[in-house]
Parts: structure tokens; C-alpha cells; sequence
């Protein structure tokens, strides 16, 4: 699927990208909304060979890899597609005729684009060349991750000194990202495991206190010169309810929306200090939450494309574990099961 432009269709989509999906034109625009005009333009781009892709592998139900990590440093998505899709020097050739009537050129545009805070440091890194690299090697996989809302942190100085503050890189929204919100999980969380007697044998049944949803994020991952784009899905947590309307009736309304808040703490950001009890356990909810959505989206796959077939699951599933993170996934698996 080789991609004929020529500057001027470059161009073109652009300036319709910010006329009609931004409402901007070339004296109102912001650099913020000249790199998400060319992010929108590039991702149309690649929507095709994104769903021919998943589409070929659901008609051959191929044998997929699910790459599990906790963390995915992908740096720059706008730079890295365009490198993929052989297109960087006509997109930054086309771009520079436009931008040069206002003294700006393409390098000020993609310098717009934050890093994604969705890893720190070489786990990150890691995961994110494999995830491009499978799809540059044409194997069919999926990296599952989660939607943290804020990076590990933001790095000033100040007087020589470091000073930490949020990262909010996904303050201006993500134009890579496209939301599923039809193919939700449920995960449930504490409560209490009582015992009954069923034909003389003690049984457990688990009795959980609240269920958070998993909500899919999903990114394009697109091979380079090839016609291949995997897919990175990434979990947002959302609670089960809103809000108390009992308690809020009464006049409670931090009670009403405690759940809420608490359902919605499990994404809000990479790595919790966890020199405290509290920042240890939301740690362990982060890696159950994101296990458990990945497991039941496997599974999920598996059984659109094979049925009850459970005798082939070894034969069409892979899942690798980027370290030690997503190890409680295998006792997800057993219990799902």
C-alpha cells in the first residue's frame, strides 16, 4: 500500500485539517495546532493499513503475540510514523512551504509533541522498540499497557536544583489515540470470600467490594516500509458508577464521588511512591487492573476467531511479560479460565 503524495496534496490536507477538525486558519492557528493538523493527516494515512491489517489477521487467525509491560517509552509518534511510512522529507519539505510565511518551519512543529508518559527509562524503551520492531517484521502482536493520565514526573532547575512537577502529557489530548469504548472490563476488587457446601465438598465463592472498568486506548504501531500496523492498547480506568446518588442526596458529595476517585487513582500516574502503604498498594492495583483487561481481551480475541477451540490456544497465543510487572497475569489466566 504505497503512499503517492506530492507536497501539494500534503498541504492541502493540512489546511482542512485545521479549517474543519480544528476550526483554525493559517492567522488563527497556534504551532499546538499545526502539529495536530499534520498528526491527524499522517494518522489518516495509516487508518487503512491499520484495519486491512487487523482484518487480514482475523481471516487467517494467525497466531498473535501480546507483549504486556507496564511501560511503553514511544518518544515522538508524529517523527516515528513518518520515518515508517517513507514520507518524512516530503511531509517536512511540504510543511516548510507553508510555515515559512510566518518566519516558522517544520522542526517547531514537531516539537510540539510531548513525549508519551508511559515509561521511564530502559523497560520503557525496551518495550517500545519491540513493539515497533514486531511490526516491522510483520508479526501479528499487540503491546497492552495503561493510559497513565500524568508521566513519572516533570523535570525543572531551578537554583541548581531539581524540581519535580506533574507531567501532563495529555493535556492537549493525543491525536494518536482512538478510544474503544465498546469493548470494556470489568475488574473487581476486594470484598470478602465466603464458603457453602455443595454435594458434601466446601466451596468459595469470592463476594468483591467495587468493580472498575477498563476502558481501551488504542495506538497505531506501523511497520517500517511495509504495509503492516500492529496495535498498542493501553487501559484507562473508570469507575462502575459515577457517583452515590444517595449520598449525594444527603448532602455528602466527597462520599459521592469517593469511588469514583479512587476507580480513576488506578491510571492517574506512572509509578506511585510506593514508600508508603498506600502508594504500594495502588501499585499492585495498577498491575492487576492492567493484567486482568489484557487477559480478558485475549481471551476475548481468541474466542471471536476460534470459538471453544481451547485445545489451540498454546497453538495461536503468545503472551511474553516484560519483566516482572504483569507476572500476576498468570494466575489471571488460571482464574479466568
Amino acid at each position: 500500500m504505497q503512499l503517492n503524495l506530492d507536497k501539494e496534496s500534503i498541504k492541502n490536507s493540512f489546511v482542512s485539517y485545521l479549517k474543519y477538525y480544528l476550526a483554525k486558519d493559517k492567522f488563527s492557528a497556534t504551532l499546538q495546532d499545526g502539529y495536530l493538523a499534520a498528526a491527524l493527516l499522517i494518522r489518516e494515512k495509516i487508518i487503512d493499513r491499520w484495519m486491512q491489517t487487523q482484518q487480514t489477521y482475523h481471516i487467517n487467525k494467525v497466531k498473535r503475540v501480546y507483549y504486556l509491560s507496564l511501560e511503553y517509552l514511544i518518544g515522538r509518534s508524529l517523527t516515528n510514523n513518518l520515518i515508517n511510512l517513507n514520507i518524512f522529507d516530503i511531509t517536512r519539505q511540504a510543511l516548510d512551504e507553508f510555515l515559512a510565511e510566518f518566519n516558522l518551519n517544520f522542526t517547531d512543529l514537531i516539537e510540539q509533541e510531548p513525549d508519551a508518559g508511559l515509561g521511564n527509562g530502559g523497560l520503557g524503551r525496551l518495550a517500545a522498540c519491540f513493539v515497533d520492531s514486531l511490526a516491522t517484521l510483520q508479526i501479528p502482536s499487540i503491546g497492552y499497557g495503561l493510559r497513565y493520565n500524568y508521566g513519572i514526573f516533570k523535570q525543572e532547575i531551578q537554583d541548581n536544583k531539581q524540581h519535580e512537577t506533574p507531567d501532563e502529557w495529555l493535556r492537549w489530548g493525543d491525536p494518536w489515540e482512538i478510544e474503544v469504548p465498546h469493548c470494556t472490563f470489568p475488574v473487581k476488587f476486594g470484598g470478602k470470600v465466603e464458603t457453602f457446601q455443595e454435594n458434601n465438598q466446601t466451596r468459595y465463592v469470592w463476594l468483591p467490594e467495587y468493580t472498575v472498568i477498563g476502558i481501551p486506548y488504542d495506538y497505531p504501531v506501523v511497520g517500517y516500509n511495509n504495509n503492516t500496523a500492529n496495535t498498542i492498547r493501553l487501559w484507562s480506568s473508570k469507575a462502575s458508577e459515577e457517583f452515590d446518588f444517595g449520598d449525594f442526596n444527603q448532602g455528602d458529595y466527597m462520599a459521592a464521588v469517593q469511588h469514583k476517585m479512587e476507580a480513576e487513582n488506578i491510571t492517574k500516574v506512572l509509578y506511585p511512591n510506593e514508600s508508603t502503604n498506600q502508594g504500594k498498594e495502588l501499585r499492585f492495583q495498577q498491575q492487576y487492573f492492567f493484567s486482568s483487561c489484557s487477559i480478558q481481551d485475549i481471551i476475548r480475541r481468541f474466542e471471536a476467531d476460534f470459538s471453544n477451540q481451547w485445545e489451540l490456544f498454546p497453538e495461536k497465543v503468545a503472551i511474553q511479560l516484560n519483566d516482572t510487572h504483569p507476572a500476576i497475569a498468570i494466575a489471571e489466566l488460571m482464574h479466568i479460565y
